[in-house]
This record gives C-alpha cells, sequence and structure tokens, in this order.
C-alpha cells in the first residue's frame, strides 16, 4: 500500500537534510576553503551510512511519528497537517527533482565534459567554521528551475494536471534516487536488522491496528509510485500504487550486495571483470516479491504490504547466496568503508611526519630585506660558511 510507510518516510526525510549537514560542519571546519573545494562537485555529497544501532531505532522511532499522525487527524482533523504536508513536499520535492536531473545530465554528458562548466562556489564561513556551501556548475543554474515545474503543477496545477500520476511518479522516483544516493548500509547485518524490523512494523500496524490504513486514506502527499491498472494506461480502473519505502528500504539492500560484490573483486584482483552474484541474486529476489505481492493483491483484491514479501526475498536470497559459496562468515562480518578507515588512519602519520619536517624548515615565516628581495628565515637550513658566501655574492652584485 502506497503510504504505509509515511511517517517513517517524513522522518528519514528530514534525516537525510539534517543529518549530514551537522557532520560535514563538524568534518570540515579545520580545513581551508581552498582545500574543501577544490575537487568538490555540488552533487558530492556525504553519505550516511546507517548502522546496526540506527537499524534498530528506525522502526521504533517511526512508529512513533506514524501514531503522532494518527492521533492528529483523529482529534484535530486533517486539513492543517494535509497543508503542512503538501507545502512541505512541495518545496522538497523542487530540490530532490532538481538533483536528480543535474545527476542525470552528468551521467549523460560524461564526467570529464561535466567537469569543463565553469563552477561558481557560495560559501558563508563564521571564522574557520563553514556554516554553507553551494557549488554549481553553469548546466544546474538551468536544470534547477525547471526541477520546480513538476511541485508547482503538482500543487497549483488545474485540474488536469493536479495530483496527476505522472507529476506524482516523477517527484516519487526523484525522492529515491535522492534518498538511494544518500543513505546507506554500513553492512548486510545491519540490511537484516532493518528488513526484519520493517517487516514486524507492516504486520503490527497494517493487520493489528487501523493506525495505518487510518493514515494512508487520509493523507494525499507524493510518495508512492501509481500504475494504471489499464492495459491503455487509462486512469478509469484506478491505479496499482507503490510506496517509496518498499523501493528505498530493499534498494538499499541491492545497493549492498552490489559494494560487496566489488569488495570480493578487488580483494581477489579481478578488476578486469567483475563477478556480481550478490547482486543479482537479490534483485531477483526483489523482483520476485515484488511479483509475489502483486499476485497476492489481485487474487485477494485486497492491498497488500509489500515488505512483507520483500523483506523475507532478500534476507533470504542472500543467505542462500552466501552459505552456497561458502562466504558467509566473510560476508557476514564485512563492514563497507571499513578499508577506507584503515587507508586514512595509515595516512596520518605520514601527513604528520610531512608537516613537522616542513615546520622544522621553516621558522619566523617570511621577511621582507632591505634591497627588496624576499626570503624564507630558516633555522639550520644552511652551514654559516654557506649564509657568509651568499652575503658576499650579494654585497657585490
Amino acid at each position: 500500500m502506497a503510504h504505509y510507510r509515511l511517517g517513517l518516510f517524513l522522518l528519514w526525510s528530514s534525516l537525510l537534510v539534517l543529518n549530514p549537514l551537522c557532520k560535514r560542519e563538524q568534518n570540515k571546519s579545520t580545513r581551508t576553503p581552498a582545500t574543501q573545494h577544490e575537487n568538490q562537485d555540488e552533487e558530492d555529497q556525504d553519505v550516511e551510512r546507517l548502522s546496526s544501532q540506527d537499524a534498530y531505532l528506525f522502526p521504533v522511532i517511526g512508529s512513533v511519528v506514524l501514531f503522532g499522525l494518527y492521533l492528529i487527524v483523529k482529534f484535530y482533523g486533517k486539513e492543517w497537517i494535509t497543508w503542512f504536508l503538501q507545502w512541505y513536499f512541495t518545496f522538497a520535492g523542487v530540490g530532490s527533482v532538481g538533483k536528480s536531473l543535474i545527476s542525470l545530465t552528468r551521467w549523460l554528458v560524461g564526467d570529464s565534459r561535466w567537469s569543463k562548466f565553469d563552477k561558481a562556489t557560495i560559501l558563508i564561513l563564521k571564522g574557520p567554521r563553514e556554516l554553507l556551501s553551494l557549488s554549481l556548475r553553469t548546466p544546474s543554474f538551468f536544470l534547477i528551475p525547471a526541477g520546480a515545474i513538476p511541485s508547482i503543477l503538482y500543487t497549483f496545477g488545474g485540474s488536469a494536471t493536479r495530483r496527476s500520476a505522472l507529476l506524482t511518479d516523477i517527484l516519487g522516483l526523484s525522492f529515491s534516487h535522492n534518498a538511494l544516493s544518500l543513505l546507506k548500509l554500513d553492512s548486510f547485518k545491519t540490511g537484516v536488522v532493518l528488513l526484519s524490523g520493517l517487516f514486524v512494523y507492516d504486520i503490527w500496524w497494517v493487520f493489528g491496528t487501523e493506525v495505518m490504513v487510518k493514515v494512508a486514506t487520509t493523507l494525499d502527499v507524493p510518495i508512492k509510485l501509481l500504475w494504471p491498472k489499464s492495459l491503455l494506461f487509462s486512469g478509469e480502473r484506478g491505479f496499482t500504487m507503490l510506496g517509496l519505502g518498499d523501493i528505498v528500504i530493499p534498494g538499499m539492500f541491492v545497493a549492498t550486495a552490489l559494494r560487496y560484490d566489488y569488495y570480493r573483486a578487488s580483494r581477489l584482483g579481478q578488476t578486469s571483470h567483475v563477478g556480481k552474484p550478490y547482486f543479482y541474486s537479490t534483485l531477483t529476489a526483489y523482483a520476485a516479491g515484488l511479483a509475489t505481492t502483486m499476485s497476492v493483491m489481485h487474487f485477494f483484491r485486497k492491498a497488500q504490504p509489500a515488505l512483507l514479501y520483500l523483506s523475507p526475498a532478500c534476507i533470504l536470497s542472500f543467505f542462500a547466496v552466501s552459505l552456497a559459496r561458502g562466504e558467509l562468515r566473510d560476508a557476514w562480518g564485512w563492514a563497507d568503508g571499513s578499508e577506507d578507515k584503515i587507508e586514512q588512519s595509515s595516512d596520518k602519520p605520514a601527513a604528520k611526519a610531512d608537516d613537522t619536517q616542513a615546520n622544522g624548515d621553516v621558522d619566523g615565516g617570511i621577511k621582507i630585506s632591505d634591497e627588496g628581495l624576499v626570503e624564507n628565515s630558516t633555522v639550520s637550513s644552511s652551514p654559516p660558511e654557506e649564509d657568509t658566501e651568499r652575503k658576499t655574492k650579494k654585497k657585490r652584485n
């Protein structure tokens, strides 16, 4: 069902914006602006990796938000909360579709050609700390306004365009794209915990209470994909709906499988050809789970929570492949990004030694002599005899 993870997705959208920004300020406060933006484009985002602790809390906090929306709708009505959510997703849709257009254009023209476009950077500092940074290539100044069109038509368009299935799908796909590009799982363990928790989450809130159904049928926001039931793509017979949580959450697990395949290939030295058994198996399992969801829905003529079928399919595919290949221990213990941390920690002593050497060679900064020459004040950088000879040559000149 389309809106079944509405409360969870609202919380998710806020975390996508706020958490990376806070982390970016902490990590960049000690770097100079020239170093920070030398090779950075506007779409190079800090990726937020979900840990097992986050996965345990995800269904709990999502349940709190969902139940809060239910209480608001039940006791205060739907008018003001619907108005607020419509404006919220209108503004969110402008940035989301704009960023997706930038990513699509960059992929079409290629990185080498994209890097040749002029880049404008807006930087706001407070002392040594960076408060705001925005870097845009020239095409982005046209793509971002174009990204505002679907949100404007969805909210303010006429009866023919407002809330149309096409605009809903454009906004929904952009939200899914940006969620998958900004959020990653740090391991298969985290993915199994998250999918298992949301499996229980769906069963409880869909079949155990009226909360999910009440919120789903009351609020109308673009966090779903619509597909017409008619073979002629007519909307007269209604639409089949798929919630964005049914795309993004299993999608993160599939993306984790792909990164593990590349990790295996690099560890084995297979750079020319990368086998992708985990990626293909989880992707196939996702497609099979989605087909099962649709079949059950049409057979019983009742909406179904997709994660009820997608979660077991993705989890079982991972265990089946890892057991068949004898790699369960390695795959379960693998942590995405751990090799990057080891590489960074090994680079710190070398960087520290370079800084020490540089500080030992130059002491006192730059001095301007009476003759207009600029020279460094050094400490034991040359023997006293060479200093005397250098001064004698200067006097002769």
